[in-house]
């Protein structure tokens, strides 16, 4: 690779930062929609690479996202970097136990999931090559065994990031799922590391693929046997001798890295090695939590979103598209992988629904699918237009995905805390300096937020009973009220800052100054009680409650709101 020089590294930061800002502002606005945030992620590569910006402003599009040079190696070195680093953060976040405990189940699916796209997309590789356009001087066979290995391979670090954002990774869903992708993968890069031994024509080929396969089975089996013991004796050295968390990082980030250049060098590609080594480093009770904390934001905030953006940017949809080769590949791809999946969940005695889910989740090929068309592309296997219909079903089954899920799961969402608190219903100034008063004051600001007169009494008059109503004083100046309340379907919070103080009742000489209603459906005491105890836990320490009394609008106060809330979520 050419010497990057001022220009050009000026050229890459700009270049990246931008990437960078398009991906979250569309992942927070797919999140917004209650979509997963790997959707806006990947649309926000779409949107900088060469099919919109650069139809529309194509010097922009060459300027900021060449095709060739060193930026662009520069750019796919960042991208795989990012990718290697979130398998090791998706790597810490595995529960051991859960995989163990089904392990047999994601076996089945990954058995199945890879070995009916296979045959099915060998069987049509092989009777209607005229389809695909395959070049003249290509084996039939190896384009055969190409076209197999794209209908049957996954994409890992979608269906990790897909799984993360719908709240089922840790779930015994999210575990199958993830054994069944990692089986998945490596099988279809193993075989695909024969199929490049046989399109290179390498001296020994058959003692090459049968010393990747060793190789590779064998580093899986030292990283959870003795490097596994290892790193849990070798944490607490790290913890006691180097500079914390900063030290444990390193030693982390480190693993992750010399594991993911072994498994690239001996044909297997990176992401395996940084995976393998985050899921026994994650398994280690003296990984702390702050550093887990770190390493997942700042990870999950900065390289993913670059990661899974990078990918829209690798082709042009427009000058090389065939319609309708996109949708033989893109129609084939999600019957054969839907079928598999879906068979592997009901042969491991799976639910209907969560077979089909199953189906749709190990559907999602991403980067993986594209990593190989561009290696079949370099070495001529296939056409530029079978390219883009592997890279556009790549993006769209990795879109679909995470919908689809949501769709036929439809995955209980947790009432989150900073989720109930809304524009105008924070009082900066309480007026009132009484419980009667304040209740009053805050049951006619959520009748107006809710567009309907909520009467002071609907609250007032709810009995003390715990499944009823809440109130506590908490560090002398917090006060929680929480109510069950008729036709209401979700949680909201009232915030109320009193200069004065308000008085409690039930004990005269203590007065609150930072209020909370808490209002939620009669039915649900549930959501009552989890936000009591969230606010009386977020609100333990003194500071806390001086920053609350500080804030002088609504976006000040949310904004210390969640950021609090996230980190708590972490302790």
């Amino acid at each position: 690779m050419d010497a990057l020089h001022q220009h050009n590294t000026a050229i890459l930061l700009l270049a990246l930062g931008a990437l960078l800002a398009a991906a979250k502002i569309l992942g927070e606005l797919a999140r917004r929609l209650r979509q997963p945030s790997v959707l806006g992620e990947l649309l926000a590569g779409v949107l900088l690479g060469p099919t919109v910006l650069g139809t529309l402003a194509p010097e922009a599009n060459a300027f900021l996202f060449p095709q060739e040079g060193p930026m662009a190696s520069a750019l796919d070195a960042i991208a795989g970097v990012a990718v290697t680093l979130f398998l090791m953060v998706a790597g810490l976040e595995v529960d051991l136990s859960n995989v163990w405990r089904k392990g047999w189940v994601g076996l089945k699916v990954g058995v199945a999931s890879i070995a009916i796209p296979f045959g099915a997309g060998f069987a049509i590789a092989w009777g209607l090559p005229q389809i695909f356009d395959l070049p003249s001087d290509v084996s039939p066979l190896l384009f055969a065994l190409f076209l197999a290995i794209a209908m049957s391979i996954s994409a890992l670090p979608v269906i990790v990031k897909t799984l993360l954002d719908l709240n089922l990774y840790r779930s015994d869903f999210g575990v199958v799922v993830v054994s069944a992708a990692i089986f998945n993968d490596l099988v279809g890069w193993i075989i695909f590391a024969v199929v490049l031994g046989l399109i290179d024509n390498v001296a020994g080929m058959g003692n090459g693929i049968t010393l990747t396969v060793s190789l590779a089975l064998g580093f899986i089996l030292f990283v959870f046997t003795i490097g596994r013991k290892l790193i849990h004796r070798l944490l607490p050295y790290v913890q006691a001798y180097t500079w914390w968390p900063g030290g444990e990082i390193g030693f982390v980030i480190i693993l992750s890295l010399l594991g993911a250049a072994f498994t690239e060098w001996i044909g297997i590609h990176a992401i395996f090695g940084a995976f393998f080594i985050g899921m026994a480093v994650g398994d280690s009770p003296h990984l702390r939590r702050r550093s887990r904390y770190i390493l997942d934001q700042f990870v999950s905030s900065v390289f993913s979103p670059l990661f899974f953006a990078s990918i829209g940017l690798k082709v042009n949809f427009i000058t090389r598209f065939d319609g309708v080769l996109v949708l033989i590949v893109f129609v084939a791809a999600c019957v054969c992988k839907l079928v598999g999946g879906a068979a592997g969940a009901k042969w491991g005695r799976m639910g209907s629904r969560e077979s089909l889910a199953v189906g749709f989740a190990m559907n999602s090929r991403g980067a993986m699918e594209i990593i190989l068309g561009l290696l079949a592309l370099e070495r001529g296997i296939i056409s530029q237009e079978l390219f883009v219909a592997l890279v556009i079903t790549a993006i769209l089954t990795s879109m679909m995905g995470g919908p689809m899920m949501q769709l036929i799961l439809q995955p209980a969402r947790k009432a989150r805390l900073e989720d109930a608190f809304r524009f105008g219903l924070f009082l900066p100034e309480l007026r009132a300096d009484s419980i009667k008063g304040v209740i009053e004051e805050m049951t006619a600001v959520v009748g107006q937020v809710l567009g309907g007169r909520l009467e002071p009494y609907v609250v007032s008059r709810v009995s003390c009973a715990p499944e009823d109503v809440a109130c506590a004083a908490i560090v002398n100046d917090v006060l929680l009220l929480a109510a069950g309340v008729d036709h209401i379907s979700q949680p909201y919070v009232v915030t109320g800052l009193s200069t004065q103080g308000v008085g409690l009742s039930f004990m005269d000489t203590q007065r609150a100054h930072v209020v909370f209603l808490i209002l939620s459906p009669k039915n649900d005491p549930a959501i009552r009680g989890d936000m009591v105890a969230e606010l009386s836990l977020l609100y333990r320490d003194q500071a806390m409650i001086d920053q609350t009394l500080q804030a002088r609008s609504f976006t000040e106060f949310l904004a210390l709101i969640r950021t609090s809330t996230v980190y708590l979520q972490k302790e």
